[in-house]
């Protein structure tokens, strides 16, 4: 071989070695798009490393932020998954065309029917449900059974809630369409407004606080924002929860509405192996009892231990099974009747 064929050689070999290395490494990533703002989230994602080897580069942002970076990315978009809160943010995404439809045996038997795309375009890995929490020294126990007994003219100026162009509350409504139908849904809007002690303002905490403190008698909240100030080390954070009784509403009929936070495989994902990976671990024994016990959040899959007290302490209780699905295509119409009902 004369010297100008070995480093004809060398140069190819090494062009061979440089194209195969970052395959190999391609295969160790993925790419998360993530509004999941919980520190506590931090252990999943190192779990989920150790077990696999795959290392997890996050970007982190607002849903709606994040959501029109993916569309503006397009076709070169290097985000392999993107996870959110609120059902109507994935099926805005789901609508948008951005995701990929998995076929995955696990997930379909691990994640009930209700919190996923029947296409498997979106999955729940965790669940919430939005409650009536109300101040026990001036509500009795049983004056309240229904979201539908929030309209009751009764409650006048007595409910503290979040905006109603919140998501969490789109939902709700959303929820509360499905239920009833448009102009009863309408109804009950009117008559919640109506019985706000004050304008909406501030998070689902904001309105725990305030039933407390008496500047209203009755919040509407996700429960594991009440969790989470059952198990509070601030001894005033405890106070408010031990001054507040909890409803699980409509338990009698179709169960207490639920939402969850979720994600899904991009359709222009570049590590879509390592996407699905991922998406089975969150469904995983270890996965869902962290994501009850790191952000008071119930599991979605049957069987699992919380290792969360607080959070058992609240009792069992009736979910609404229908497809949370739903609840984001009807968010839309849901604005409208919130608009057209003066809720702010």
């Amino acid at each position: 071989m004369t010297r100008l064929s070995r480093c004809i050689a060398t140069a190819l070999l090494a062009l061979a070695i440089g194209t195969a290395w970052p395959a190999q490494a391609q295969d160790k990533v993925l790419n998360l798009y993530t509004a999941r703002h919980y520190q506590t989230d931090e252990a999943l994602y190192a779990n989920f490393s150790k077990q696999t080897g795959i290392r997890i580069n996050r970007i982190e942002g607002g849903e709606d932020a994040l959501f029109e970076r993916i569309k503006s990315e397009g076709a070169n978009s290097p985000a392999d998954v993107f996870i959110t809160v609120d059902v109507g943010r994935l099926w805005r995404a789901e609508q948008a065309g951005i995701f990929a439809k998995i076929k995955s045996p696990l997930l379909e038997s691990r994640i009930p029917a209700a919190y996923r795309n029947p296409e498997g375009q979106w999955f729940g890995f965790s669940a919430r449900a939005r409650v009536i929490a109300y101040n026990k020294n001036t509500v009795k126990p049983g004056e309240l059974k229904e979201y539908e007994d929030l309209a009751n003219p009764k409650w006048k100026g007595r409910i503290c809630i979040r905006s109603s162009s919140h998501p969490y509350n789109l939902s709700l409504t959303g929820s509360m369409i499905a239920h009833l139908g448009e102009a009863k849904a309408e109804q009950w809007v009117r008559g919640l407004a109506a019985n706000l002690a004050r304008n909406p303002q501030g998070g689902d905490t904001d309105q725990l606080k305030a039933a407390a403190a008496g500047e209203c008698d009755i919040a509407v909240a996700n429960t594991y924002y009440f969790v989470r100030l059952m198990r509070s080390a601030k001894a005033e954070d405890k106070a408010v929860a031990q001054k507040l009784g909890v409803v699980f509403p409509n338990q009698q009929n179709r169960g207490v509405h639920m939402n969850i936070s979720g994600g899904g495989v991009l359709r222009n994902a570049p590590h879509r192996d390592a996407a699905v990976r991922f998406l089975e671990y969150l469904a995983s024994d270890q996965a869902q009892s962290y994501f009850a016990n790191g952000n008071n959040e119930w599991p979605v899959a049957a069987g699992v231990r919380t290792n969360n007290p607080e959070l058992e302490s609240l009792g069992k209780f009736k979910a609404d099974a229908i497809n949370v699905g739903l609840l984001g295509k009807n968010q839309p119409l849901a604005q409208r009747i919130a608009d057209r009902a003066g809720f702010k």
